[in-house]
């Protein structure tokens, strides 16, 4: 795959870490079944839900794609309903550069920051957005979906809920991650999980979004995999015996949900943490300087607050941290 120092790369080049996984070959897979290039639809024949699995909605987020390409080369199908398995922002995928992986999130802008109907109808375009209308349909079809994700920093996964009651329970009854979050997205734009009905408390449908690990830390690909299966229990989609036939599957430990109050969002280019933050640091005193925004202080609202995902992109207008605490 070629290289990109395009608006992917959210500014400046950052430094990647070691890369450990590849890029898989996703090209078997572009024609797929369905008229939407490199998502393939497959059919029990027997009532059940239409299940959706995306992956590359960040198109140097690895992990997702060997998850399904793992489904794929063992022929894992369903037993009830449908099961759909989706690449998406293959063009940024098709720019991944080892040698500067951060360079390829997106193309244009990001993915999963696009999914508000009035944005979705409006006359705006880029290449993430003809994406997404493309694929708005399938979306439109699914009743429940994982979005299989991965982080900048090292830190433990985390299957990220949405607002709703509905998503804890979806993610309690798929039970891992440990480490369950509950949140409203972002102010730069909706999340694909939180699309339409997927966000609705009076709708059947139901997302998650998983956060597997580090973006190229080999167990971070072994941990969408587990989780993906998971998800294809959970949901009914297959049974347990047909994930334990491919992979051990063992118990995961309790799991444990942080509620999300707020989300820090970068007002100024001046913004920096004062520490090296990695994600789920547990800071012990409300008031504690975690980061300066221009001349403003961002402190912590409370004590024993979570540090949820701290970014390394930090313009004006995305998402720098969220900020939680353990719930019951």
């Amino acid at each position: 795959m070629t290289g990109s120092t395009g608006p992917g790369a959210g500014g400046a080049k950052q430094p990647a870490g070691r890369v450990e996984i590849a890029a898989p070959d996703i090209s078997p897979y572009r024609a797929g079944n369905t008229g939407i290039a490199f998502v393939t639809t497959l059919d029990s024949g027997r009532p059940g839900p239409h299940v959706l699995v995306s992956a590359l909605v960040h198109g140097n987020e690895l992990c997702g794609a060997h998850a399904l390409v793992f489904l794929f080369e063992r022929g894992i199908g369903p037993r009830r309903g449908k099961l759909s398995l989706g690449f998406f922002n293959t063009e940024a995928f098709q720019r991944f550069d080892p040698a500067n992986p951060s360079a390829s999130r997106y193309v244009d802008e990001d993915f999963n920051r696009v999914w508000h109907p009035a944005v979705l109808d409006g006359t705006r375009t880029s290449v993430e957005l003809r994406r997404a209308r493309e694929l708005r349909p399938l979306l439109d079809t699914a009743d429940l979906l994982l979005d299989v994700h991965s982080m900048q920093t090292t830190t433990r996964p985390l299957m990220l809920a949405g607002p709703l009651d509905k998503g804890v329970e979806l993610a309690r009854r798929v039970g891992a991650p440990e480490l369950v979050v509950v949140d409203g997205g972002h102010a730069a734009g909706r999340r694909m999980r939180d699309y339409a009905g997927f966000g609705d408390a009076a709708s059947r449908k139901n997302a998650l979004l998983v956060e597997c690990g580090q973006h190229w830390m080999r167990e971070t690909a072994e941990v969408a995999i587990d989780t993906v299966l998971r998800f294809l229990i959970a949901t009914q989609a297959i049974d347990a015996a047909d994930a334990v036939r491919h992979r051990a599957l063992p118990r995961p430990p309790a799991q444990r949900v942080i509620r999300v109050t707020e989300a820090v969002t970068v007002k100024t280019p001046d913004f920096a943490f004062v520490e090296d933050y990695s994600g789920l640091e547990v800071i012990p005193v409300a008031g504690t300087v975690i980061a300066r925004d221009g001349a403003e202080e961002v402190r912590t609202p409370y004590d024993d607050c979570v540090l949820i995902m701290p970014s390394r992109r930090l313009a004006p207008g995305l998402t720098a941290v969220r900020l939680g605490r353990f719930s019951a």
